[in-house]
């Protein structure tokens, strides 16, 4: 991978001064945005003051991970930092302070003005794409997602969000003025790196259907499937005891929706004390959902990748992959064969509680960029 265009770097969670090895890693740049995916076993208060301090001419922008990626594979308990060089990329950041609270028009009147402000200073760079960050427990993405497509139009939009390891207890996304929960920042690009959004999927939906009975759509928890409490039926659904349902069911036995002629995951983050189900993105009375197969997730993610080296290697691929993914790796013994297919393709990114592809918010998928030097001609998506 070239970083010219490019930089990443990786430094320990535990490391006592991690922006001065990023920076190092990093290398010189200059760098108009400077990504930063951080553990939640990091200070991040200081990794970003210290990051604000040492890139003085870069939007800094970020949030807490589930796991990072770094350009040897899978890695926990570390921080990541991706450079987009100045010579080749103009960024501009704004932050979203409440998700509770805001309102679609302005955003779409404030996404408009950065991009429009973009396109008067930097119109030499062709090729404009938009990268969010939301609070992966704020349970807003979808809405969010769907505020934000009015203004973005055909400009490509790839998201993920902020984890907390296995936790589920707070995660924060940032810019370089502040830390915050219940919040999302989107960065607005203009680069001379033609690029190519992508989504990758494993799975696989079945016959097997149920009815969404009894829902709190606004908090994503089910109460009742097919009329029976949510965990029982679900269990008995996958030939499972209830008791027996963990973080890794939900991983090889996801649920999905069909949308038009397409399924989406609506996957389950954990069972509540009483029995409801909660999941990591919409869901409501009345829904469809199909108990979905995972495919050779091994074997998927090696086709894909591959895929995205034609016509030209990437000079970097940016992803954001959904826990469920690694933790369905770990508990298969895969992590390893997984993390050299990511380190052969020089994936970079984070471990997500939920991706963002354009309009849509989901889950158990990979999502992200992949930037290719300039002057090449590429398709615009592979899924």
């Amino acid at each position: 991978m070239d970083h010219h265009f490019v930089a990443r770097a990786l430094v320990s969670a535990h490391e006592n001064y991690p922006i001065k090895h990023l920076a190092a890693g990093l290398g010189s740049g200059p760098f108009s945005l400077v990504l930063l995916f951080v553990s939640p076993e990091a200070n991040v208060a200081a990794v970003v003051s210290e990051g604000v301090k040492t890139w003085p001419g870069a939007k800094i922008v970020g949030c807490t991970t589930a796991g990072e990626i770094s350009e040897a594979g899978y890695e926990e308990e570390s921080i990541v930092a991706v450079g987009f060089n100045a010579n080749h990329f103009a960024a501009e950041t704004f932050l979203i302070p409440d998700l509770s609270k805001f309102v679609t028009n302005t955003l779409s009147d404030k996404l408009l003005h950065i991009r429009q402000t973009l396109a008067r200073g930097h119109g030499h760079l062709a090729e404009e794409f938009a990268l969010l960050f939301v609070d992966g427990l704020s349970a807003r993405e979808d809405e969010l997602a769907s505020a934000l497509a009015a203004a973005t139009g055909a400009m490509p939009l790839i998201g993920g969000s902020a984890g907390d390891g296995i936790h589920f207890r707070e995660t924060l996304v940032f810019d370089g003025e502040r830390i915050l929960a219940n919040a999302a920042v989107i960065s607005i690009v203009r680069g001379d790196c033609p690029l190519r959004p992508f989504k990758m999927d494993h799975i696989k939906p079945t016959e097997r259907r149920m009815v969404v009975t009894e829902a709190d759509p606004a908090a994503r928890i089910v109460r009742c499937i097919n009329g029976e409490p949510a965990v029982r039926e679900y269990a008995r659904l996958i030939g499972m005891e209830p008791e027996s349902v963990n973080t890794l069911t939900f991983a090889i036995h996801p649920l999905t929706v069909r949308m038009g002629d397409r399924h989406h995951v609506r996957a389950i983050q954990r069972v509540l004390p009483s029995g409801e189900l909660l999941f990591f993105s919409a869901i409501d009375e009345g829904m469809v959902l199909s108990i979905a197969e995972p495919n050779d997730l091994v074997g998927h993610l090696s086709t894909e990748l591959q895929a995205l080296k034609a016509p030209a290697n990437p000079v970097a691929v940016l992803a954001f992959d959904c826990i469920l993914r690694r933790v369905e790796a770990r508990e298969r013994q895969m992590t390893g064969r997984v993390s050299e297919l990511l380190r052969q393709h020089g994936v970079i990114g984070f471990s997500t509680y939920g991706e963002q592809i354009g309009p849509m918010h989901v889950n158990h998928t990979m999502t992200g960029f992949a930037f290719y030097p300039p002057g090449t001609v590429v398709s615009e998506t592979v899924s």
